[in-house]
């Protein structure tokens, strides 16, 4: 089925050129995985970084375990200037919305600027979508393969493009692209609980405090057992979401059972020891159905929208830690966990399905590319016609005007940054860092007196 690179044998085609465009640490190991996963074979893969606020640290790359040809950090503008320089085949946009949005403009008048041939843009979410769907998925639009990560993910998309009269074609399902690992076959001695923390859910200290709580009763209620937090970053590091309160921070000072750490690194690792994975709402929970870990999404601060846990609603997965304590152990709903296109892994699945999932992308891009005409022209649904109140604003963020062109004042030439420039950078990093994490809580507490 993939015996053709892009229309051409693969023995004597050159390895596919991709480019993954990424904010994040998260969207980074989503946005390079995908282009390994979708690509027909093993493909060139240059790595760009946009610049901002969550841009990752080697280590949180070095985590991903992907490693790029190369890798930089651009504006957007900087981005567009090489796109329009450099020949690529695929372009992976591991973005939020607006970001994705910006660069497909931009990337639309690249193109009919310079007349070069596009590459296939391919974009989607690094996880369980449980707000702004809508918002999200328009912004993401023009796109010519919007992935899904699963059955029920595609119809919600294709309902939505196809309410507001939009192409619903590039709706593409899939599965995450970071599932996998060694199926889970019994318990580990000692028998391990993980709690996967989550940068922004819940969002307040008292709430954090108390899961930290619960969790530290947990460890003391069963001393025989080792108890892990594993955490997302590590102090001065930023993810994909604001951590006002890191546990680290609400840990400091208490008197910890032995049995309890506090742990970073390769989230597969550390499911490689799990017997039990207890979270609000975080995409490991994917990642542990998968394996057919024993997981647990929590209940004790209420099933609600806000948390993101109510889109595990019928899976079976949803218990309190007081039920935990107890001993109770979930039972999955199979046909939940089917829709969500995590089942794959289990040891009773056979071992081709996972990667049968990326099929249809990989057959899709092959298409696109195999066309003597290329890709066709890029039309987002959002235009300066459809939404002049939105995009440019949209755009502006990203230096660029309502026709995709880049307004004045917008950065300059492209390149490595001076050690000024690396110095700036990371002292303005570390003030913004300082204001969310400090002055930012201490301000919200003034004034809720």
């Amino acid at each position: 089925m993939l015996s053709t690179v892009f229309g051409v044998p693969a023995s004597t085609a050159n390895p596919p050129r991709i480019a993954v465009l990424a904010d994040s640490d998260t969207r980074w190991k989503w946005g390079a995985l995908t282009a390994t996963r979708t690509a027909p074979s093993a493909p060139v893969l240059d790595g760009f970084l946009l610049r901002g606020r969550a841009t990752p640290t080697p280590r949180q790359l070095a985590e991903v375990g992907v490693r790029a040809a190369s890798l930089r950090e651009v504006t957007a503008v900087e981005f567009l200037r090489v796109m329009a320089d450099t020949p690529y085949d695929v372009l992976v946009l591991a973005l939020v919305g607006g970001s994705v949005q910006a660069v497909l403009h931009g990337l639309k008048r690249v193109v009919e600027n310079g007349g070069r041939r596009r590459p296939v843009v391919v974009t989607g979410y690094v996880g369980v979508v449980y707000e702004k769907l809508a918002d999200g998925l328009l912004l993401r639009h023009g796109a010519d393969l919007v992935l899904a990560n699963s059955r029920q993910d595609a119809e919600r998309f294709r309902a939505v493009y196809e309410g507001v009269g939009a192409d619903a074609s590039a709706v593409t399902e899939v599965a995450l692209p970071f599932l996998g690992g060694t199926p889970y076959t019994g318990e580990h001695d000692p028998f391990t609980v993980v709690f996967a923390a989550q940068p922004s859910v819940p969002g307040n200290r008292a709430d954090r405090a108390y899961l930290l709580d619960r969790l530290v009763r947990h460890a003391r209620l069963h001393p025989e057992r080792d108890v892990l937090l594993k955490l997302r970053s590590k102090p001065g590091e930023h993810t994909t979401h604001i951590e006002e309160l890191p546990y680290q921070k609400l840990a400091r000072g208490l008197d910890l059972p032995p049995n309890l750490r506090l742990v970073y690194g390769h989230m597969g690792e550390v499911l490689d020891r799990a017997d039990l994975l207890v979270t609000v709402s975080s995409t490991a929970a994917l990642e542990s159905l998968h394996r057919r870990i024993p997981t647990v999404v929590l209940t004790d601060l209420g099933v609600r929208e806000t948390l993101g846990n109510h889109h595990f609603v019928g899976s079976g997965c949803l218990a309190s830690w007081d039920q935990l304590d107890a001993g109770h152990r979930p039972d999955p709903d199979e046909d939940w966990v089917a829709r969500q296109g995590v089942a794959a892994g289990g040891p009773s699945s056979d071992a081709g399905s996972y990667d049968d999932a990326f099929v249809p992308a990989r057959e899709r891009i092959a298409e696109l590319l195999g066309s003597p005409a290329g890709p066709p022209p890029l039309t987002p649904y959002y235009t300066p016609a459809t939404a002049p109140g939105y995009l440019p604003g949209i755009l502006a963020r990203h230096h660029l005007a309502p026709d995709g062109s880049p307004l004045p004042g917008a950065p300059a030439a492209a390149g490595t940054p001076g050690p000024v420039r690396r110095t700036v950078r990371r002292a303005a990093r570390g003030v913004y860092r300082h204001g969310v994490q400090r002055v930012a809580p201490v301000i919200r507490r003034m004034g809720e007196l």
